[in-house]
This record gives C-alpha cells, structure tokens and sequence, in this order.
C-alpha cells in the first residue's frame, strides 16, 4: 500500500489577516482598560493645548451660593460644579482671596477650573484682613464643609482635595497643605506670607509669580517659597513676564493652562496633561519656570 506524505495545513490568507486584527483589537482594548483601571479618575477627552487655554471646559457647569450664616470657620462662598455625573466623582478645589478681598477677586477661575471637571469653592474669608495662617485654616474649613455637609458633596471624592489662592490666599494654600498632607495639590497664586519655608509639605505645588509684583516680590516671596519647599517634592516655579501682583484677578489664560494642568495632574493623577508640565513649558508670557521633572506622583 502507497504511504501518503502528510502535510501541513495552512489557513487561507483572510483566515490570517482577520486572526491579526483581532489579536491586535484585543491588545488595544486590553491596554485600555489597563489604562483605564490604573487611572480611574480621568475626567473629559484627551486634552490638547487648545482644550486647556479654552474659556470653557467640555463639562456645563452651575454654581451656588453657600451664605456665611450657614457654615463655620470661613466666610461662605460660591460653589461651580459640573453638573453631570455620568463620570463619576470630581477632585474640589478650595480658593481663597487675598488681604482685603473678596472672593469676587478671583470668582473667573470658579467657571473655568469647574468646567474642566472639578467643583470649585471661591470662599470669602471671615475677615478681609485675615492673615495667610487663617487663610489656610479657612481653606480647610471650607474643603470640609464640601465633603461633608454641602449641597454637592455626593459629587466629590473626599480624598481628591486641593486648595488655591492669591496673595495671602496664596500664603494661605502653603499653611494649609502644611497644616493638611493629604491634600493633592496647592497653588500659591502671587503668594504672600512671611514664612518663607515650608520644609514640611507633602502636597505637589505650583508656585505662580509675577515678574513686575511689588506687593510681594519673586524674589522674596514666591521664588523663596519655591526653594523653602523639599527639593525631592513635585514642584514648580511659574514667573508671569511682565505682570503685576494682581494678574490672578482677571481672566488669565497662563495662570488657567498650567493651574488646570497641575490640578489634573496630581488631583486626577491624570498622566495625559504631563505634557503641559514637562518639559518646562516656554513663551512670551513666561519670564522663568523651573520644575522637578520628572514628576513622581
């Protein structure tokens, strides 16, 4: 009897093609979900540099008013929020004004951080003449109140906390993360104090000055709290070119893109806005920016 030779079978070529698309359709799916799983707290599509300069975010937003008769330990406030949950929770973010101000001072960044995918407190203080340790204190004050007994606190994530503010308000963000180390983020908008050293904090911060400040000059102030803060923390130096003390009181598209960025950075732990942050960013309306890329956090 003849013996035939066996053979190897081969799959046609589309058999083939349509294997490799689906191998490559479950990678990529697969990485995604890892992605998605490693980084839960992504709010909003990819961001670009256009997304982050906009006047407006991808989230609506409403806002409302929170009276001094009804809270302790800071002045009231407004609150901006996204108004839809279909993502989930949001990062808060507590902003104080400075020596004599209001919170209408910096009440444009309510809108434009809210619709980016966070809720936003502008608070007033209880005096206007509070000085930045009681800033920090009222900053906290009002964080809690957010978590635990405000009108949108089933929208937040309590552990996705960080605070703002300008001048003493700024002073004020470096008491509290201080005071607070589980705070994600804090930035210091023209800060001032007279504590120059914050040795002890644990929060990521960006440090936002103005090259032309004379209320509260780089020099002494916000390149000094850059240095005071641990040189093995996430950290950055922001210097507004040829802007004064109150560039934080109006509508601002570099203090916004790099705040917004900070803030999804280390509030969301959203790796996409890296971009924005490292390398150091450069430009006309930046006169110095230092920065401990890469950022560990």
């Amino acid at each position: 009897m003849q013996m035939k030779t066996p053979s190897t079978h081969r799959a046609p070529k589309w058999t083939r093609a349509a294997a490799a698309l689906a191998a490559t359709v479950a990678l990529t799916t697969g990485a995604a979900t890892a992605e998605a799983a490693e980084n839960p707290f992504e709010r909003g599509p990819a961001p670009t540099t256009a997304s982050i300069e906009a006047l407006r975010g991808p989230f609506a937003t409403a806002q409302t008013t929170v009276s001094s008769l009804s809270v302790r330990g800071f002045g009231g406030g407004t609150i901006y929020y996204p108004t839809s949950t279909a993502e989930g929770t949001f990062g808060a973010v507590a902003i104080s004004p400075g020596y004599t101000a209001s919170q209408s001072s910096i009440s444009w960044l309510g809108p434009r951080l809210a619709s980016q995918g966070f809720v936003v407190f502008t608070i007033d203080t209880n005096s206007r003449y509070d000085q930045p340790a009681s800033r920090g204190d009222q900053l906290l004050a009002a964080l809690d109140y957010l978590t635990g007994s405000s009108a949108v606190r089933d929208r937040i994530d309590p552990d996705r906390l960080g605070v703002m503010g300008h001048s003493m308000g700024g002073g004020g963000s470096l008491e509290a993360a201080e005071d607070r180390p589980s705070l994600q983020a804090a930035i210091p908008l023209t800060g001032w104090n007279t504590t120059k050293t914050f040795s002890t904090v644990r929060t990521p911060t960006l440090i936002i000055g103005a090259e032309d400040d004379s209320v509260a000059p780089v020099a002494t102030h916000s390149e000094r709290f850059y240095e005071g803060l641990p040189a093995t923390l996430d950290k950055a130096y922001l210097e507004l070119a040829n802007a004064s003390h109150f560039a934080p009181n109006t509508s601002n598209t570099t203090i916004a893109k790099y705040s917004i960025s900070w803030l999804k950075r280390f509030i969301d732990n959203d790796t996409r806005y890296e971009q924005f942050l490292c390398p150091a960013p450069r430009g006309t309306a930046i006169s110095e920016y230092r920065d401990t890329c890469p950022h560990q956090g």
